[in-house]
């Protein structure tokens, strides 16, 4: 069982836009997200998110609409029964060359030194290619989910190449059911 479970957000926890979520009424969570999240708690499991939201650096939203968001988020996963013991996310875009945006590993790794975790003690749970990528560059297992936006197929066919054993699976609850079920098991 891992010790933490690192997700993104957008296609994790709540839908996806091609157009950003850019004020909390847009911030609606993907049907059993926040009771995964919340099983995954009373698992005793530590939760993290680490997620590009380069619409901050973008100038298209600013910082207090963006805290509002989280807040939002935060508020729904506390009354679903869940509880997220690290928010990380990286505020800029592709072309700055941070070393935190996904695929790059910081936000990963910030997450795991925040909450004092050796990456093979961690699971990342991801939509997206930069997710595999940046789980792969931290040293940290990666599965994908299939609720996020874009050509999931695509997706698991280039995160394969990457981690070939990698499981997929349709959204956040469907893999904590496998995670859980996993470990019951064994």
């Amino acid at each position: 069982m891992p010790k933490v479970v690192l997700l993104d957000r957008d296609g994790v926890i709540n839908f996806d836009s091609p157009d950003y979520i850019l004020t909390p009424e847009q911030w609606r969570p993907i049907p059993g997200s926040l009771e995964a999240i919340a099983r995954l708690t009373q698992a005793g499991i530590r939760l993290a998110i680490a997620s590009n939201q380069s619409a901050l650096g973008r100038g298209m939203l600013d910082q207090p609409t963006f805290d509002a968001i989280h807040a939002r988020m935060l508020l729904c996963i506390e009354e679903a029964g869940g509880r997220i013991d690290h928010v990380g996310y990286c505020p800029h875009g592709p072309d700055e060359g941070c070393a935190c945006r996904k695929p790059r590993p910081g936000l990963l790794l910030n997450a795991l030194q925040a909450l004092h975790c050796p990456p093979e003690e961690a699971l990342m749970i991801g939509d997206s290619l930069r997710d595999v990528q940046a789980a792969d560059a931290a040293g940290v297992p990666a599965w994908l989910v299939r609720s996020g936006y874009g050509d999931a197929d695509a997706i698991l066919e280039k995160s394969r190449r990457l981690m070939p054993q990698i499981p997929a699976f349709a959204d956040l609850a469907a893999a904590t059911d496998a995670l859980l079920e996993e470990h019951r098991c064994s």
